[in-house]
Parts: C-alpha cells; sequence; structure tokens
C-alpha cells in the first residue's frame, strides 16, 4: 500500500516530539504520528513552495518561495506565518526610481534552529536570517561582509516553483552565492554551502562568517554535521566532501556516481554514518565514518526511481523518502 495517497513533489522531512512533518509544493505539509500513516494538514496559511522544514521538540519551522518562514507550535498541526515577501512588481521594476534588492522574495532553501529560541534560514543571493527569539523577529545576517544584520521586515505573501538547474556548475567565485544548505556542530561551529563551490565557517555561533575554499567548485546542495569539527557536505554530480578540521581542509568521497545529491541525513546512534538521496533514486549509505559510501536504488511501487530531495531514518538502515512522487520507503541492503 502506498504510504500516503498523493504523488505531488514532496522536499523536505522532520521529526517533531509528537509526529512526523513533511512538507512540498503549493504548501502543503503532511503528519504521521505513526510516521506511516500520513495526512494532510488543513488551513495552512501559504501556497508557496516549502523547501526545507526544522524542528525542536514540537515547535516546527518551515522556509520557501517568495521568503517564507511558517512556525507550528504544535507538532506541525497549526502553523502561522512568521515571515513572507512579495517578489517586486512589474509596476515597481518599471520604476526608474526604484533601486532592486534581488534578496526581495528570494527563496529560503534551507532551516536549523540550535534550540527553541536560536535559529538560522538560509536561500538564494547569499540571503541569511537569523532570529534569537523563536522566529517572532529575523534578522538578516552577512556571510559575505556587507549589510550586516539589517533587521528583516515582513511583507505579503507569494508562490514560485522549485527547481534545480544543472547549468549551475562550476564557474567563477559568485560574489552573492545561493545558500543551499546550513549544519551546526556541538560546540557551535556552523558551516554553510552553497553553488559554485561557495562554503563558509562561523567560529562563533553564526555573529561572524569566512569562506572557505572547497576542492570542488560545483554547487553543494546540502551539508550535515557529524561531530565537533566533522562535517559532509553533499551536492553536483554525486559529489560528497569531507572534513574533519572544521572545514580548513576537504577530502572528496568515492560515490561511484555522477548523480546529482539532493538530500542526507545522519544515522543516529552511529559515528559519522550518514545517508545521501538524489537523482534517479540514487541512495548512498555508510554505518559509519570508516566505512566506504555504498550505493543502492530506491525504486517505488510504480516501479519508477524518481529524484529524492530528503531523507530520514526510522531504523538502523530502513528510511523514509520524499521527492517528485511523493513518500516512499527504502531498506538499505544488509552488504
Amino acid at each position: 500500500m502506498p504510504l500516503v495517497p498523493v504523488r505531488s513533489l514532496m522536499l523536505d522531512i522532520t521529526d517533531a516530539a509528537s509526529r512526523g512533518v513533511i512538507i512540498g509544493e503549493r504548501g502543503h505539509i503532511l503528519v504521521s504520528e505513526s510516521r506511516s500513516d500520513w495526512r494532510q494538514v488543513e488551513g495552512v496559511p501559504t501556497r508557496s513552495t516549502l523547501t526545507a522544514v526544522a524542528a525542536v521538540g514540537d515547535k516546527v519551522w518551515a522556509v520557501g518561495h517568495e521568503g517564507t518562514i511558517l512556525h507550528s507550535a504544535d507538532g506541525g498541526l497549526t502553523w502561522s506565518v512568521q515571515r513572507e515577501e512579495h517578489k517586486p512588481s512589474d509596476a515597481e521594476l518599471d520604476d526608474p526610481d526604484f533601486e532592486f534588492d534581488p534578496r526581495r522574495g528570494a527563496p529560503l532553501l534551507d532551516v536549523m534552529f540550535v534550540d527553541g529560541d536560536r535559529g538560522f534560514a538560509i536561500g538564494a543571493f547569499s540571503l541569511m536570517l537569523h532570529t534569537s527569539d523563536g522566529g517572532a523577529h529575523w534578522e538578516r545576517v552577512s556571510v559575505t561582509g556587507a549589510n550586516k544584520e539589517e533587521t528583516d521586515e515582513p511583507a505579503a505573501q507569494g508562490g514560485d516553483e522549485w527547481t534545480f538547474d544543472e547549468s549551475d556548475l562550476a564557474l567563477e567565485e559568485e560574489s552573492d552565492p545561493h545558500l543551499n544548505g546550513i549544519a551546526r556542530d556541538e560546540k557551535g561551529l556552523l558551516v554553510a554551502v552553497g553553488e559554485r563551490g561557495a562554503a563558509f565557517r562561523s567560529r562563533d555561533d553564526g555573529k561572524t562568517w569566512e569562506r572557505l575554499q572547497l576542492p570542488y567548485g560545483g554547487s553543494m546542495f546540502g551539508v550535515l554535521a557529524l561531530g565537533p569539527g566533522h562535517f559532509l557536505a553533499y551536492g553536483l554530480r554525486g559529489h560528497v566532501l569531507e572534513t574533519r578540521d572544521a572545514g580548513s581542509s576537504w577530502v572528496e568521497l568515492d560515490t561511484s556516481t555522477e548523480l546529482s545529491l539532493m538530500g542526507g541525513a545522519v544515522v543516529p546512534d552511529s559515528q559519522g554514518g550518514v545517508v545521501l538521496v538524489g537523482a534517479n533514486g540514487v541512495v548512498l549509505y555508510r554505518p559509519d565514518a570508516n566505512t566506504p559510501l555504498g550505493r543502492s536504488t530506491f525504486v517505488n511501487q510504480n516501479q519508477e526511481t524518481p529524484v529524492l530531495a530528503a531523507v530520514w531514518p526510522i531504523g538502523a538502515r530502513t528510511f523514509l523518502v520524499v521527492g517528485e512522487r511523493g513518500i516512499g520507503r527504502h531498506e538499505v541492503p544488509a552488504n
């Protein structure tokens, strides 16, 4: 039986204290106490595509296009808008006195909370937002040195489409690269990764940032924190990079694939275990940091191998996956 009677695009998954939460296109949000029987939440206050979700206890935040940030205080059952922006209107763009800001209405692509109060949301054009009050107020933070900590004022709602651009390859260094993923280790060190090899590090829990040099110049779509100073980034054309010295040096891992990797998760109760998912149903898994990545393929009930956007562990080798054909379950082979 299918896990949920929808085949729409779902983009991220997290586990709140009371239930699992899945988000996706057109503001779709699904919840499940059993993590197997999913139902759609009614009354979600946006139709913008939601791209990422994070939870601390039963406090949940979802981010997406048009700079949208939604919050739930009850494990995903009800939602309110904390932030949203219109992109510039045609009339504004035609006004010769209008000052264009590309970050206005820019999509947010990842969200991470340290606790119930402190969190970060990141997105296109190096947009980074920080909150210290659970999202009641968000401030812009500069990772590139300009407009540090501008106050971000809420605006109105909108919508957009979700795409991955294969033309986003290794070119010249971007001055304001899109930020795709952010992670924090237990010591408070943060790493953010993005397009065209862009990566940034904060040693003071997000107050100041410095640019890192990655050995691969293509886009990284996500990053995982595996331990103190230990991070793993994944992205375009099957590239996976790992650092054990807080980003000062990186090693490229053998993945045996050129399929782009869109999502990843830390394997619970492991020392450096990870699972990564991406195009054509590709699944990469290692149980610990000393084991090479092994590859398997997710095949759904219709014998399709869809693009997978995110993954969540529900067992040592059993994972929920979400992507362009909704939700599935994948068991990694023992060997």
